[in-house]
């Protein structure tokens, strides 16, 4: 009697954001429908925690041969209830944050692309079959073009948008090799049918891998995350909260009984902790506040990775939604600071914040301190319960002692950028148009904050796994990371931005290296090759060179000929000797 009401109510929840699409008259109330999507999810989300129902398969027949049968299948289990309202719930206030903060856009057009990427999303969480699950994975990379270069008059957001798409492609690539491999070996791409026969397969392993390495930004293709920065806020709020970036994941935990434990261990936990520590070490060195928070999503990624690679995919998607809440609203704290303050993002030049934004300033902590992982807020669940697992298990220890560095970072970064931003000082030029007074603009901060503090302990006793008994020593280890964070902080921010090391960091030396150094050196050999080896040495000395050669040649010898009575008599006397000598050489 429960699976047909949960059945029913997440088929509704998912075709109500298509009306939008279809009709015209409900373009102008996109918000209130992904309001009424997310309060129609939340009773089967409830109800398949309640009861731990696994995997539900619904299949809708699109078409029927005799040799193909297409379908929509609908996978409802834990992973996918509770991923399902924690996206609606913020795309619902992202939408109602876009309305205050893109004015001067065109908000429906706008609005109607988020609604896309949102449903390209939820096709891919929700997905039974690999080509339904392609077809959600192209749909976020797509829609991420687009949205990533709104402003297409810019040069930065054509080249950022290039980016995301390019290092998605190469990461499509694993994703295309799974389904090649499952179609050849098993004839089908049905997710539950591979999922009960316990596929393993090392091809299988490393294309799931491949294809989370380019969507879910790791170490060696997390490049394109912080370029993507270029769009709107809004974009951006919900591209590292609960879309794109953390698809890899999420496939990576859907697909957790298909990977071969002993590489996943070995290549999920080496990717996480290399991301999280490097994407923390980067995030230290920016002013740029976007540029802050996008590093940290990158870290935060790198660190569900390492959830991965320890086996624990249920911590990995408990951080997962804990992150979605405070990071959205990071990014729409740090979108109404840009707004108000004529869209300067430099963290050094925000202006007596504090006073003239005490709303914005206030979630902005609220919400950073959940990110460094305070105890008692939903960010502290979900870390300590990762770093705890890995104490208690026979992980390696360079890939905990990196982890807790990058947790260590985490809180030094944060703590930077809240410092900075919520000072009571002016330091620049004085703004007055600072306001908090549209409620579009306050009540998605407020709402966000308020689930970001209860998500944690609503959660916890569904989704904690609970690792052996640890000393008192070893559980107070995340909390230690945030008190020597904090001091840290402290003291780095009386550091000089000119320092060798500083700018070394600034710059993003493996950025550059892949970026900047990498291309440049490419371009020159080839120049070099292209011009000096085949036009200079072969085509030239074949072609021309050579031409050239035998007209001189040719010219030398008949120039020769110059009319001299003298010179045709020598030449008469040579060639009759020779003629004689000849016959004279074949008669004896």
């Amino acid at each position: 009697m429960l699976e047909p009401m949960m059945i029913t109510m997440t088929f509704i929840s998912m075709l109500l954001l298509t009306l939008p699409l279809i009709s015209k008259k409900h373009e102008a109330k996109i918000t209130n429908i992904i309001k009424l999507s997310f309060l129609i999810s939340l009773p089967p989300m409830m109800l398949i925690m309640k009861h731990q129902t696994q995997i539900i398969n619904v299949n809708f027949h699109l078409i029927h041969t005799g040799m193909t049968n297409m379908e929509m299948t609908l996978m409802i289990n834990k992973y996918s209830m509770l991923f399902l309202p924690t996206a609606l719930f913020v795309t619902w206030s992202i939408m109602e944050f876009s309305t205050w903060y893109m004015t001067n856009e065109p908000t429906k057009k706008f609005q109607k692309h988020l609604l896309i990427f949102l449903i390209s999303m939820l096709t891919l969480a929700t997905a039974g079959s690999f080509m339904q699950l392609l077809i959600g994975w192209e749909g976020v990379g797509i829609m991420s073009f687009m949205l990533i270069n709104w402003w297409s008059t810019r040069t930065n957001a054509n080249s950022a948008a290039l980016q995301a798409i390019i290092y998605n492609r190469i990461g499509d690539i694993g994703l295309i090799l799974v389904m090649a491999i499952l179609l050849s070996t098993l004839g089908t791409w049905d997710m539950m049918l591979t999922l009960t026969l316990n596929t393993k397969n090392t091809l299988i392993t490393l294309g799931l891998i491949l294809a989370a390495i380019g969507k879910s930004a790791q170490f060696f293709m997390h490049m394109w995350l912080p370029a993507a920065m270029e769009g709107p806020t809004p974009v951006s709020s919900l591209l590292h909260s609960s879309t794109m970036v953390v698809a890899g994941i999420y496939m990576l935990a859907q697909m957790h009984p298909m990977m071969d434990a002993k590489y996943l261990t070995t290549i999920c936990l080496c990717l996480g902790t290399l991301t999280s520590i490097y994407a923390a070490l980067c995030a230290i060195a920016q002013n740029d506040i976007k540029k802050i928070i996008a590093f940290s999503t990158s870290s935060q990624l790198g660190l569900m990775m390492v959830a991965i690679g320890i086996n624990k995919p249920d911590l990995a998607m408990f951080h997962m939604i804990t992150h979605a809440t405070f990071k959205s609203t990071l990014f729409l704290c740090a979108g109404s600071i840009i707004h108000n303050m004529q869209n300067e993002q430099d963290i050094r030049k925000t202006n007596c914040i504090m006073n003239m934004l005490p709303t914005t300033t206030t979630m902005m902590t609220i919400n950073g301190i959940t990110l460094a992982g305070t105890p008692f807020l939903s960010g502290f669940y979900s870390k300590d319960m990762i770093i705890e697992t890995m104490m208690s298990t026979n992980t390696n220890a360079w890939a905990l002692a990196t982890t807790l560095l990058s947790t260590t970072m985490t809180s030094i970064y944060t703590l930077r950028m809240m410092l900075y931003t919520t000072k009571k000082f002016f330091c620049y030029k004085p703004i007055t148009t600072q306001q908090e007074s549209s409620l579009q603009q306050m009540l998605p901060l407020i709402r966000l904050t308020l689930t970001t503090a209860v998500a944690g302990a609503i959660l916890t006793p569904t989704m904690s796994n609970t690792p052996a008994l640890l000393t008192t020593y070893m559980k107070m280890a995340p909390l230690m990371t945030i008190i020597v964070g904090t001091y840290m902080a402290t003291e780095m921010m009386k550091l000089q931005n000119t320092t060798t090391s500083w700018k070394f960091i600034s710059h993003l030396a493996f950025f550059k290296l892949l970026h900047r150094t990498l291309p440049l050196k490419t371009l020159k050999f080839s120049q070099k090759h292209s011009t000096q080896m085949t036009d200079l040495m072969w085509l030239e000395n074949i072609g021309p060179m050579t031409i050239d050669l035998s007209n001189m040649i040719a010219s030398n010898i008949t120039s020769m000929q110059k009319g001299q009575i003298k010179k045709y008599l020598t030449i008469l006397l040579i060639t009759t000797t020779i003629l004689l000598l000849t016959q004279t050489n074949l008669t004896l």
